[in-house]
């Protein structure tokens, strides 16, 4: 008898070589994909294309693109069981995100939350890219056929865009039977999702913030890790919490030592629950420099071996382009573009 194999789910995600990725990167996201590469066909892009939608350094875009390559690696991702790869590197996210660009109604986008924010910051610079940020998003996603998409929260209004412009735009438009682009689901983690600054614990940690003591670096070493615990912001109260809602501080860094430690909330909410934020300060240091030492050693390793490196992208990208081309012929016959006959 005939045993059928089951294929996995597909999954994609990525980050931005936008200077050096953090805490917030990794427990946040990169954690998570460690965690699902084991069930599901993984494909992680490192998303350059997004990162020049703001201001940055020519120098050091690539410099950051290989490094942010390296991380996931030194974080758990094993390129055997995932596709690593530089979104540029795949010239169907550019042509893809064009063609959503005519079939997407200006209103979709004028809705979207974080162009909102993000222009704010920006004033009179702000670019259409930024503006049209989501539809390349879009184009990420639904070039790979993904499945499952791992979000935060923040992401949540992007991937339900993808998802309108996939079925309201493409496929009820222009197939009457079989979907043209397969609509993804979110993947969404309880805790963790939302790192929170070390400053300001009701705003997210991000790697955009100008104030350096904002964030822990991946790359930081112990003496920088210890100067920026010991500067976040804390409060009067004795004992750290998670629930007390004037207390953002105190909940997002008793988070972070939980998925570091490995140890529940409750648990630890009772053994901090008379502590001073002196000594608690102390033990997450220590925690956090525990746990980054084996990412920071593989990182090394990696990033000097650029060979290694080379080739991890080059496999990455042969899978991911492959899958790519195929989405995107399949999407361009069916909306009517001209194919040359051989």
């Amino acid at each position: 008898m005939k045993v059928e194999m089951q294929t996995k789910k597909r999954i994609l995600s990525g980050v931005q070589p936008t200077g050096d990725l953090h805490i917030g990167n990794w427990l946040g996201a990169i954690n998570n994909w460690v965690t699902l590469q084991e069930q599901y066909e993984t494909f992680l892009c490192v998303v350059d294309l997004h990162a020049i939608t703001t201001a940055y350094d020519p120098k050091e875009l690539s410099k950051n693109t290989l490094s942010t390559a390296a991380l996931y690696v030194a974080c758990g991702i094993d390129p055997k069981e995932c596709s690593i790869f530089v979104q540029s590197q795949i010239s169907a996210h550019s042509e893809l995100c064009w063609i959503l660009n005519c079939m997407t109604p200006i209103n979709w986008m004028e809705r979207m939350i974080q162009f909102k924010e993000k222009s704010i910051q920006q004033g009179n610079n702000v670019s259409i890219g930024l503006f049209d940020y989501p539809i390349l998003m879009a184009a990420d996603i639904l070039l790979y056929d993904a499945d499952f998409v791992p979000v935060g929260e923040d992401q949540k209004q992007h991937l339900e865009l993808a998802r309108d412009i996939a079925q309201q735009r493409i496929n009820a438009k222009f197939s009457k039977n079989k979907n043209i682009l397969k609509i993804p689901q979110p993947i969404i983690m309880k805790n963790g999702s939302k790192i929170m600054s070390l400053i300001d614990g009701s705003k997210k940690m991000s790697k955009s913030d100008p104030n350096e003591g904002s964030s822990i670096n991946l790359l930081d070493t112990p003496e920088i890790i210890t100067k920026k615990i010991k500067r976040a912001k804390s409060d009067s109260y004795i004992g750290i919490e998670f629930n007390n809602p004037e207390r953002a501080e105190s909940r997002n860094l008793l988070m972070i030592y939980s998925i570091l430690s490995g140890k529940e909330i409750s648990q630890c909410e009772n053994e901090f629950s008379e502590t001073g934020w002196g000594t608690f300060k102390k033990l997450i240091t220590e925690q956090v420099i525990e746990s980054l030492s084996p990412i920071q050693e593989k990182y090394k390793v990696l990033i000097n071996d650029p060979h290694q490196l080379n080739n991890i992208l080059i496999e990455g990208k042969e899978r991911a382009d492959d899958l790519a081309k195929k989405t995107l012929k399949r999407v361009k016959s069916k909306l009517g573009f001209f194919e040359m006959g051989k």
